[in-house]
Order: structure tokens, then C-alpha cells, then sequence
């Protein structure tokens, strides 16, 4: 056997020996000090960060004083303070203090220069007058799409956000500045959307723009630029040939690709080169929901499958520098370290220097280095060094949630998760599986609460999640990857190769929207960093209670099933364990937030939908738990967002007969998508016409409003006030005989129509309240339905002041029981007359 072949295998058995040897820690403290000392200074004025530089220098350079001179007056040198086998004496000790106060000085003053980039020059005062200027910059990211955003009823335009350097300032008065500061760009997406998003870094564009300071301090550029119009760009300078090179092969991979299903094409680019263009808000918020999202930006597991190729399983690196291909293939230690250097850089340049890329690139060359030397491989000295260079190099990563989860990972599975493996080994499970479970299981419990701090929800699924995934992430990469390169010289193979990657992209794309779509994916916990320590805190309870817990192997099978239990929630066991929805149900109204999502029971798992709500989300998880897979009909009482956007959660994974809407498409824009939406799922739409009645099921209903007159918007020619009085208003009645009256957004001027134009309407049941609640009610309306049960659909702590104080006392006033889902949260009807009963999920 081979020196290099054999080594470090505990009996012959062939299982990494994490015990061999100590881990070398001692350039952990210094990345640590270096980290802490930029994140700090990064958001600090120029003093502080002086004064701080100043105190470590001084500090560093009295332990070292110190140090010598008590050398001088040892005649051993400092050799005899430590017996063989002990802890370093006094001179390591020493040196160590003076070590972690020159990486903090080095950190901070990084930091300190850096963040005086941003305070130069002519840029930040522009900023600070919101003036215009007429810009040459420099791209340093590839453009990106702003995800769309519900703000009130109107959706946030969609615009390509892309990062810059200013090079060259030209001021309204004429006079000219040459400068290097870091901007953001923001163009709001035109006609010259596709043109702003093929644009390559080190492309110089000349923009006019007006300047804004950055909405949030510590943010890593001078200024936002808000670009004027939506053309095309204006380039003034090419991009360089490595970048034109690397924009070609990832075309070229997206070219590829582009005859997949949906899912695959939208994954694989991104899966490879971190090319997210394509992946939706959809398919995004599932894998966001089962916490798969470092699939979707490179990591360094991206990197680590393409070196496998050369250096065999990750397990080994506690044993030998040697496995994989690199020994078949003849490949000496320098010759492996060599290639696999140069698919590190290749790597880099094609995938984006981004924070998650650089962390791999510089943890895997400092470890190619030592297979170069022959050395052993100390993969937590390499991952020290990684982030040492790195957050001198970018101080902005110190801040930065993606650096710090990944680095959080690649730790766990280097530390926590050998030990975890072997101790379900121990217990009986499987080797490989064992050693998937304890990673998974390490990564979660070290990344969980990083992600409590800014998305407050703890994901239930992710440990499942990822082992799935990790059966298809390694044959997609490599696919991918192969693919990416044959594309560049025989485009039909790669279409076939694509074809083949697409499987297991196709694999990873059902694990992440299976796990979102169950009830109990995510728990809701509280955010920031004091929700961040809590969920640390109790993670390390339960570990040290594992670990002293008599009779483990029962009590984890019990808990294991439990936890399944919460996460399916079988539509019987949580009526049981909730009350919620209660049996009979025939109207619910969701909790979607600030919009509108009613339910219409129309027998068995069918039922009509009204409105959708501005989040797909929250109206899709409504219907799973009132146990909706059939919907014969979505009515959109009108197209504003906060009642239109959740649409796809409607749609998703249910069966759906039509679409009917309202007569005035306005908004132009919120219209177009519910269009473009309803094409895609292969739903027909149809428009509300006056006095229509239908029947579905147990349900029938008539149209109320709008009237014809004023293109069928207004009534008995009075013009509907915009968009909320063209609402569609729906009597209905149920087999049971419950009344409901939907009201849509209807203002007072239609409401008062409305009376008018049917004044034989007469009390009902129930009332889903105008608008919100708000304000803008008709008295004359409320009288005359004088409902016994009044809904309203709000959304917690909403900047409108919805619903009104006075509007609820009138109804209150009236006789009706109010209930509304900002504070009671969903809320179910069931039974009629002197039996109807409102059940709130909150209750």
C-alpha cells in the first residue's frame, strides 16, 4: 500500500478518523478578530475606526515588547515554560494576544478605507441633494430583477437593479469629476428590458440619473442611482474578454437549456452558475420555505462537487490527500493541485466573484495548496484563512448574512458533523446515511438561527429537504457543468446533456415545492438577534438533552414522530387538535394580510373563491387546510393587487374551471398579469356580467354590481369612481339558506347606487365589509342589510387605518357581531339562522 493511500483508517475499516489528530485552531481567533474588528468599522465614522486601529496596534506592539523582554530574561528562551504534550507557555500565549489584535487592526483599518470610498468625491454630496448628474459607470454585478412587491392595492413596478462603479461625474453646471465610488443602479424595466439585462461587468455605461443616498446605513455603496427612462442602455465602453468569455458560456448554457420543463431550465443555470433570471417568486418562496436557497446562489458545495472529481470524497480529507480521479489518471499531488486550481479560477470567473463563491474558492485553494506540498489537509485552517483574506479583501462580507451562513455551514460539516455521523454509526444507521443525516443535521442547527435573525420563521422541513436534495445536487452539477462546456463548441450535444441534467434539477425543484406545500413547513418565531440567541439557545438545550436522555432511541422515534405529525397536520387531527376549519364550514375568510380572500363551500373539497389576496402564500395555505382541491371559480372582484397577486397560490396544484372578473381593467398593469397568469395555468377568463346568476354545488348567487351603463362600469349612468367601485358584488345563498353579500372595495358612491338600483335588498346573514373596514362606508347600505354577522379582512398593524373605529361601532350599533382577521385571525362560518356560528382561527 501506498504512504498516501492507506493512512489515517481506524481498523482497517475505512471510516474517516476525526480523532487522528487535534484540530489546528490557531488561526481561527485571528479571522475572528478580523471579522468582528471590519463588521464594526464598516458602519463607523472615519475617527472611531482611527482611534480603534490605534488601540490594537499599541496593544499588539506592548504584548510583543513584553514578550522579548521577558525572553531576555529567560536563558531557555521561553523553550522549558511547556512540557512536551502540555498547552503553549507564556511566548505562544503572547504572541497569539498579539496576533488577534493585529488581525483586528488589519480589519478594521481595511474596513476604515473602504468605507471612506463611500464619503468621497463628488457622488455622496450629489446623493445627499437628490440632484441629477450625467454619470459614466462601470458594471461590477450581472443585473438583476427586482421581485414584485404588493403596497397597498397597487403592485411595485418591477425594475433591474444592477451594482456600479462611478468613474466619471459631469455636474448640471458643466464642470467634470473622475472619481472611483460604488453606486447601485436601479432602471425601471421599459422597452429596453432585455438590452439593461444582457449587460456584462466591466461594461462602462453613460447614464443621467438622480442621485439618492442608500436607504439604510452600512450599506456597501455611496449612492443609489435612479437611472432616467427605460431605454435601452448607452454603452461607452466594452467589457473586458474574460468577462465577454464567461457571458458566453452561461448564455450558451441558458441556450441549452431552454427547451426543459419550467423548473429545469429555470434551475439548472443557477444551480451551476448561480444564473437566477429565471426562477420565479414561486418557485423561489418554496425553496426559501424548506431552506434549500443555497442551491440557488453558488456555494461551496457547487465547487466542492467539481473538485470531487479530483479528490474523492470529502470524508478522506481527515485521512489523505489522495482520491477520486486524480490517482487513476496518473496526477502527481502538484498536478492535482494544479487542476484543480485552475477549475477554482475558471470556476470564479464564470459563477461571479460573490461572496459564497469566494469563500469557496479561497477554502479550496488553500487546501489544493497543501495536496500541492504534500501536506496533510487541516480543513478548519484552511476555512480560517478563507475568511481572514477574504474580509480583508472585502470588508463588506463581515456584514453580509450569505458570507456568514456560509461559513457557519462549511464549519458545522467540517466539526460537528464527523462527530454526529459517527455517533449514528454508532447507533446502527447506515454510513452513507449517516454521514448525510449528521451534516444535515449540523448545517441546520448552526444556520437556523442566523435565519430566525432576518426572515423570523424557523423551517421545519429543511433536514428532509436536503437529504432528498442531496441525492440530485451532485448529478445536476456535474451534468450541468458538462453541459456548460459543451455548449460553447457543440450546441445539439449540450441540448441532450441539458436534457439528461434536467432530471435531477427537475428532482430538486419537487423536493423544495412538496416540502413548502405542506401545513407545517415553516413556524413563525420571532426575529432579530434576540430571536436569533433564543433559537440558539434552545438548539443547544436539545442537544445536550439527546445526549443525556435515557432511552434515546424510543424518545427520538416518538419525537421524530411527533414532529411529522406537525409538519403533514392530517386534516382530521388538526380539526381536532385546533377546531379550525370546524366541520360544515360554508364561508371562510383567510388571513391573507392587508387584502381580500374569501371561500365559498361548494361540497367536498370544492369551493369558489373570491379574491386572492397580495400574497400567493397565505391564500394557498388557507385552501390546504380548508381541504380546497377543486375551485369550479375565481371571482376578482376587481384588479387591484392586494386582491389579484395571490392568484398563482390559488391556482397551485388545484383544479381550476374559469376566471371571472370585472369590466374595467384598471390597473393596465395588475389586469395584464392576471391575464398572463391564468394563460399560463390554462384557465379561460370570463367577465361578470349584470344580474348573472349562477349555481354551483350548494352555492348560488347573482351579480349585483357593476350595472350596466358607462361601458359597464357604472350604473343607471353613473360612472364608477376608479377601479374599488367597479368591484364585482355577489348575493349569495346556500343550500342551508345562509345569506352573504361580498362587497368588493365598493366606495360609498357606488354602495348608495347599489341601494338604489335593487331596493328590494334586504337583511343577510353576513357582511364582508367594504374596503378593509375603512372609513368610506354608506350608512344607508348598512341599514338596509343590517347583517347579524359583520367580517372584516385587515392586515395587522397596516398604515391605513384599517378598519375604521367608526365604521365597526356602527355595525356594532346595528346588531352585527364584527369579527376581522388582523386580530381574530381566519375566520369559517358554519350553520344558518339562530344556528349560524362564526368560528375564528385565533379563537
Amino acid at each position: 500500500m501506498k504512504p498516501d493511500e492507506g493512512a489515517g483508517e481506524e481498523g482497517g475499516a475505512g471510516r474517516p478518523s476525526w480523532r487522528e489528530e487535534a484540530t489546528d485552531l490557531r488561526l481561527v481567533p485571528l479571522a475572528g478578530a478580523a471579522w468582528a474588528a471590519a463588521a464594526c468599522a464598516v458602519g463607523a465614522t472615519g475617527w472611531w475606526t482611527v482611534a480603534g486601529v490605534a488601540f490594537c496596534l499599541v496593544g499588539a506592539l506592548i504584548l510583543l515588547a513584553r514578550g522579548r523582554a521577558r525572553r531576555r530574561g529567560d536563558p531557555g528562551g521561553g523553550r522549558g515554560a511547556a512540557a512536551p504534550g502540555t498547552a503553549p507557555g507564556w511566548r505562544s500565549q503572547t504572541t497569539a494576544w498579539a496576533g488577534v489584535l493585529l488581525c483586528a487592526a488589519a480589519g478594521a483599518a481595511s474596513a476604515g478605507l473602504h468605507a471612506a470610498d463611500l464619503r468621497r468625491g463628488p457622488v455622496p454630496e450629489l446623493a445627499r441633494e437628490y440632484a441629477r448628474a450625467r454619470l459614466e459607470v462601470a458594471v461590477t454585478s450581472d443585473p438583476r430583477l427586482t421581485r414584485p412587491k404588493v403596497r397597498g392595492n397597487a403592485m411595485a413596478p418591477v425594475s433591474i437593479v444592477l451594482d456600479g462603479e462611478v468613474t466619471r461625474v459631469e455636474r448640471s453646471d458643466g464642470s467634470v469629476h473622475r472619481t472611483r465610488t460604488p453606486v447601485l443602479l436601479i432602471v425601471p424595466s421599459g422597452e429596453g428590458r432585455e438590452e439593461w439585462l444582457r449587460l456584462l461587468p466591466t461594461t462602462r455605461l453613460g447614464v443621467g440619473a438622480r442621485l439618492a443616498p442608500p436607504l439604510l446605513p452600512g450599506e456597501p455603496f455611496a449612492a443609489v442611482l435612479k437611472v432616467d427612462g427605460a431605454g435601452p442602455p448607452r454603452i461607452v465602453g466594452p467589457p473586458s474578454t474574460l468577462q465577454r468569455t464567461a457571458g458566453e458560456l452561461r448564455a450558451g448554457l441558458r441556450e441549452a437549456t431552454g427547451k426543459l420543463d419550467p423548473d429545469a431550465r429555470a434551475l439548472l443555470p443557477g444551480l451551476v452558475v448561480g444564473d437566477t433570471s429565471r426562477i420565479g417568486p414561486e418557485l423561489r418562496d418554496a425553496f426559501e420555505a424548506t431552506d434549500l436557497t443555497h442551491l440557488l446562489a453558488v456555494s461551496g458545495s457547487n465547487l466542492t462537487v467539481v473538485l470531487l472529481l479530483l479528490v474523492g470524497r470529502p470524508g478522506r480529507a481527515h485521512r489523505v490527500e489522495r482520491g477520486g480521479l486524480a490517482p487513476r489518471i496518473g496526477l502527481s499531488l502538484r498536478g492535482t493541485a494544479l487542476a484543480g486550481g485552475g477549475l477554482t479560477l475558471a470556476f470564479v470567473v464564470v459563477c461571479r466573484p460573490d461572496p459564497s463563491v469566494l469563500r469557496a474558492a479561497a477554502c479550496g485553494l488553500v487546501a489544493l495548496l497543501a495536496i500541492g506540498t504534500g501536506r496533510r489537509r487541516s480543513l478548519i485552517p484552511a476555512l480560517a484563512a478563507a475568511v481572514l483574506v477574504l474580509v480583508l479583501y472585502d470588508p463588506w462580507l463581515a456584514r453580509s448574512y450569505g458570507f456568514l451562513l456560509s461559513v457557519l455551514a462549511t464549519g458545522a460539516l467540517l466539526t460537528i458533523a464527523p462527530r454526529w455521523s459517527e455517533a449514528l454509526r454508532r447507533r446502527g444507521v447506515p454510513g452513507r446515511a449517516a454521514e448525510a443525516l449528521g451534516a444535515a443535521l449540523a448545517a441546520q442547527a448552526v444556520c437556523a438561527p442566523v435565519v430566525a435573525v432576518f426572515a423570523a420563521r424557523v423551517s421545519l422541513v429543511a433536514v428532509p429537504a436536503n437529504l432528498f436534495a442531496e441525492l440530485a445536487v451532485a448529478p445536476a452539477t456535474v451534468c450541468g457543468f458538462a453541459t456548460l462546456a459543451l455548449a460553447a463548441v457543440w450546441m445539439p450535444a449540450a441540448e441532450g446533456l441539458a436534457w439528461v441534467a434536467g432530471w435531477p434539477a427537475g428532482w430538486l425543484a419537487r423536493v423544495a415545492r412538496t416540502g413548502a406545500a405542506l401545513p407545517g413547513a415553516e413556524l413563525a418565531w420571532p426575529g432579530g438577534w434576540w430571536g436569533g440567541l433564543a433559537l440558539a439557545l434552545l438548539t443547544a438545550l436539545v442537544v445536550l438533552g439527546v445526549r443525556k436522555l435515557p432511552y434515546r432511541g424510543v424518545v427520538g422515534a416518538l419525537v421524530a414522530g411527533l414532529l411529522l405529525l406537525v409538519v403533514v397536520r392530517p386534516a382530521p387531527l388538526a380539526r381536532w387538535a385546533t377546531g379550525w376549519p370546524p366541520p360544515g364550514w360554508v364561508f371562510a375568510m383567510c388571513q391573507v394580510g392587508q387584502g381580500d380572500a374569501t371561500v365559498l363551500a361548494a361540497g367536498g373539497d370544492s369551493a369558489v373563491v373570491v379574491d386572492a389576496g397580495p400574497d400567493p402564500v397565505p391564500v394557498d395555505r388557507c385552501l390546504r387546510e380548508l381541504g380546497v382541491r377543486r375551485v369550479p371559480l375565481v371571482v376578482l372582484t376587481h384588479f387591484h393587487a392586494d386582491h389579484v397577486a395571490g392568484l398563482p397560490g390559488v391556482l397551485r396544484g388545484r383544479a381550476v374551471g374559469a376566471i371571472q372578473t370585472t369590466g374595467l381593467e384598471e390597473p393596465p398593469g395588475q389586469a395584464a398579469f392576471v391575464r398572463r397568469t391564468a394563460a399560463a395555468a390554462g384557465v379561460p377568463l370570463i367577465r361578470a356580467g349584470p344580474g348573472e346568476r349562477r349555481r354551483i354545488g350548494a352555492l348560488e348567487w347573482r351579480v349585483l354590481w357593476p350595472w350596466a351603463g358607462a361601458g359597464g362600469n357604472g350604473a343607471s349612468g353613473a360612472s364608477a369612481d376608479g377601479p374599488n367601485d367597479a368591484s364585482v358584488t355577489l348575493l349569495v345563498r346556500t343550500a342551508g339558506g345562509l345569506s352573504l353579500l361580498l362587497l368588493g372595495d365598493l366606495e360609498p358612491p357606488a354602495q348608495r347606487a347599489l341601494t338604489g338600483l335593487h331596493p328590494g335588498l334586504g337583511p343577510v346573514d353576513v357582511l364582508k365589509v367594504a374596503h378593509h373596514g375603512s372609513a368610506h362606508q354608506d350608512p344607508g347600505l348598512m341599514r338596509a342589510v343590517r347583517p347579524r354577522l359583520a367580517l372584516v379582512s385587515a392586515g395587522r398593524d397596516n398604515p391605513y387605518g384599517h378598519p375604521s373605529p367608526r365604521t365597526l361601532g356602527a355595525l356594532r350599533a346595528g346588531g352585527a357581531r364584527v369579527l376581522r382577521t388582523d386580530r381574530d385571525g381566519a375566520v369559517a362560518v358554519v350553520g344558518a339562522g339562530r344556528d349560524l356560528v362564526a368560528v375564528p382561527e385565533g379563537r
